[in-house]
């Protein structure tokens, strides 16, 4: 469920400040088809953030202030326990971080271990930040662990499969700037 816009609006334009004024620059000189997949990298870290984390600045005074709520350490327990919409979460959590599979690879030329890795990296970051910034309004499980780096291995999968017509757009791309 998304957060109130009055309350993700101070977020949003620290977003819309740092790509404008600290990477867009950046990242044009490295050619059209960098500039472009570490774009829509920036892009989809934004909505994962809208959808996990925001609001943040608002929320950063209030870190300390409330009880540290632990990950739950049992796999799947929503689903087994038959709670109402857990195969919806899971596949959401799976499909969260498919895109990061597919583009992770493209910015960083990272291979399926790396990709992997980062994918379970990234879903640990926003598991152990969501109770700290959130307090008892979220918390964090394993199963969204497990699911989210099944997305980022599934993304790699359709990295593999797609990276024809990546090599082809990468050329068209930086064709289209000489």
């Amino acid at each position: 469920m998304l957060p109130k816009f009055s309350l993700i609006l101070p977020d949003l334009l620290l977003l819309f400040v740092l790509y404008f004024f600290c990477f867009r620059k950046r990242w044009r000189r490295l050619g059209t088809s960098a500039y472009f997949y570490r774009s829509l990298l920036y892009l989809y870290f934004a909505c994962v953030l809208l959808f996990t984390l925001m609001p943040i600045l608002k929320m950063l005074p209030q870190v300390g202030k409330h009880p540290y709520n632990g990950m739950n350490l049992i796999p799947f327990l929503d689903y087994k326990m038959g709670r109402r919409y857990a195969e919806q979460e899971l596949f959401c959590n799976v499909l969260m971080l498919i895109p990061f599979g597919v583009l992770l690879p493209l910015v960083t030329r990272r291979r399926f271990f790396g990709t992997v890795f980062s994918s379970f990296l990234l879903s640990l970051s926003i598991e152990l930040l969501q109770p700290l910034l959130h307090g008892a309004n979220r918390t964090s499980d394993v199963t969204d662990l497990i699911t989210n780096t099944l997305g980022g291995f599934l993304g790699y999968l359709l990295y593999l499969i797609l990276l024809p017509l990546t090599r082809r757009l990468t050329r068209a791309l930086d064709r289209k700037r000489t």
